[in-house]
């Protein structure tokens, strides 16, 4: 495998964290610098992690995963995407926005976008490819992106404030249906 394909793959794994990191910046006051090592670590690590458990895996569950992976990976991101639209509509008392960057949701959003990853650690093993650089391209291509991501979205969420939570709660949901649709009707 060269190195256009093995970072085309990486960076083509890395645009569900991308949109995932855009609204986590946008919700993010203030925007530290350990959000950004928390986020864009954990991203990297289970994008990084996946093709490996994949790859190892191999064949034994290749089926399972092709026949309800595309159903996690759909409910995760219409999960917390749909929480993101409740908060930005909620008028109710002015709360603190819960931390993307911490607890249950970082692993729900770490998993929900790395799922597309194992499926390629799968394909590895049946192509009998290595996966060990391939997966180091990919977990540093997501951990970049997902910084880069969260620092767009803090400048765009100053200018548009509820609107981009309510635009990343969308695109949550929006990258949820486009995986359930690429591997349901539209195959």
């Amino acid at each position: 495998m060269n190195w256009m394909t093995i970072l085309g793959i990486a960076v083509a794994l890395a645009m569900d964290a991308f949109a995932v990191a855009l609204a986590a910046g946008a919700v993010l006051k203030p925007l530290t610098g350990r959000h950004l090592f928390r986020f864009g670590f954990h991203f990297g690590l289970f994008q990084a992690l996946m093709p490996i458990a994949g790859w190892l895996v191999g064949m034994t569950v290749q089926k399972w995963i092709s026949a309800y992976g595309h159903w996690i990976a759909f409910g995760l991101l219409a999960f917390v995407g749909g929480r993101m639209i409740w908060e930005a509509f909620d008028n109710g008392e002015e709360k603190a926005v819960s931390d993307p960057t911490r607890g249950l949701t970082m692993v729900v959003l770490s998993i929900a976008t790395s799922i597309d990853a194992l499926a390629v650690g799968l394909s590895l093993a049946v192509l009998n490819v290595s996966v060990w650089l391939p997966a180091a391209v990919i977990g540093v291509v997501a951990g970049v992106l997902t910084v880069v991501g969260m620092l767009l979205g803090r400048r765009l969420s100053g200018n548009w404030g509820k609107r981009v939570e309510i635009c990343g709660g969308m695109v949550l949901c929006a990258i949820g249906l486009n995986i359930l649709l690429q591997n349901t009707w539209l195959k």
